[in-house]
């Protein structure tokens, strides 16, 4: 799976996510893509615009992103968040764990501090 990175000043980098539904069929790849740009990043941005649907595999992938990025003490928040990803995140009560916000701007905003 590729991504498409770019920078948003601050050291912000943000890698947008190209899919629609992030699930069983391709969390795996999505990590396999995904974990080799966040290495040696210290903030982060994942544009989610595209993204419609998340199942636990997806969030099993995402929090696989967020302990990477922890574990070398850098940060990583979700932009663009669609409404039905923010009411699966907030039922398995992500809002503790990782910071996220209706558009990317926002979110690049946030790291930008």
């Amino acid at each position: 799976m590729e991504f498409t990175t770019r920078k948003a000043g601050k050291g912000v980098i943000i890698v947008e996510v190209p899919l629609e539904e992030l699930d069983a069929s391709n969390a795996p790849d999505f990590k396999a893509g995904l974990l080799p740009l966040l290495e040696k990043r210290t903030k982060v941005v994942l544009d989610l615009s595209r993204l419609d649907f998340v199942d636990s595999s997806g969030l099993g992938a995402f929090l696989s992103c967020l302990k990477t990025m922890r574990s070398q003490e850098g940060m990583l928040v979700f932009g663009g968040v669609s409404r039905n990803v923010r009411n699966v995140l907030e039922l398995v009560h992500m809002y503790k764990l990782v910071d996220y916000f209706d558009t990317v701007d926002e979110a690049v905003v946030r790291l930008a501090q």
